[in-house]
């Protein structure tokens, strides 16, 4: 089945004009879109292939991009702070995040690692995300809908310490202040060998969440920081760039083993 790469109507879009000046906007004809670089009237962009440029009414030139679950995660509402790309990436590849794996989540914030997840489970996986708090549950609702993974998360208005009604999971996720308060339950959820990861800002965090981990019988426990440094390529004058993303969060990995009579 051939998949078109044209915007539909009711489509959401990247307008691109450079790296700090593009918007997420959803394209609705009859409507148009207001930047200080001039107009863009909608009517003339559903249709477009992506890819395609376009003049706004001052005569800019804006290219019409497909936005990834990058941009619709640095650009969704937020109330917390969100995981950013480096440190996602990361646990993609350290937990084996891809189609038909079920994930447990607790602290879903504003949805940015549930809608991560979920992006790389899809079609046949699942997302189980469980928050306390209704107002970040109210938030992430609409960021998972505006990026069309309903379907394959699960929100529960609940307090997963007390345990999760889910069994057999393949990978657990621990986003809260206390991560080691969640380290049982997650042990509970978890299918022999399943890995859990945690994020937390500060060393005590990862000291404590270490500890309780070695005590719930989970083994292969690793700590990491990434640091990320942009590159300004320009001919004759490519060098790093003066600024830099350094540290957001340490992530912990670990794997569920089963206990034997000796535990």
């Amino acid at each position: 089945m051939q998949v078109t790469n044209n915007v539909k109507e009711g489509d959401h879009i990247i307008i691109f004009l450079n790296k700090r000046k593009n918007w997420l906007v959803k394209a609705e004809q009859g409507k148009s879109f207001h930047t200080h670089r001039g107009l863009l009237n909608f009517d003339s962009i559903v249709g477009l292939e992506y890819g395609s440029s376009i003049s706004t009414s001052l005569n800019e030139n804006m290219w019409i991009l497909k936005p990834t679950i990058y941009d619709i995660i640095l650009k969704s509402r937020r109330l917390t702070q969100i995981v950013y790309p480096k440190d996602l990436g990361t646990i993609a590849a350290w937990t084996g995040l891809s189609p038909g794996k079920i994930v447990v989540e607790s602290g879903t914030g504003s949805g940015a690692l549930t809608m991560f997840a979920a992006s790389l489970v899809r079609p046949t996986g699942h997302v189980y995300s469980f928050e306390i708090r209704p107002e970040f549950m109210k938030i992430a609702e609409k960021n998972i809908a505006l990026a069309g993974l309903q379907d394959t998360i699960t929100l529960k208005l609940t307090d997963a310490k007390k345990g999760l009604d889910i069994t057999g999971a393949d990978i657990a996720l621990i986003d809260v202040g206390d991560p080691w308060t969640l380290v049982q339950p997650m042990w509970d959820a978890l299918k022999g060998g399943g890995i859990v990861a945690a994020i937390s800002p500060t060393m005590n965090q990862v000291e404590k969440l270490s500890n309780e981990l070695l005590d719930c019988n989970f083994v292969d426990i690793e700590t990491l920081e990434i640091i990320l440094r942009n590159i300004e390529a320009r001919s004759g004058k490519t060098r790093p760039a003066m600024r830099m993303i350094g540290h957001t969060a340490y992530l912990t990995f670990a794997h569920k083993a089963l206990k034997t009579d000796k535990d």
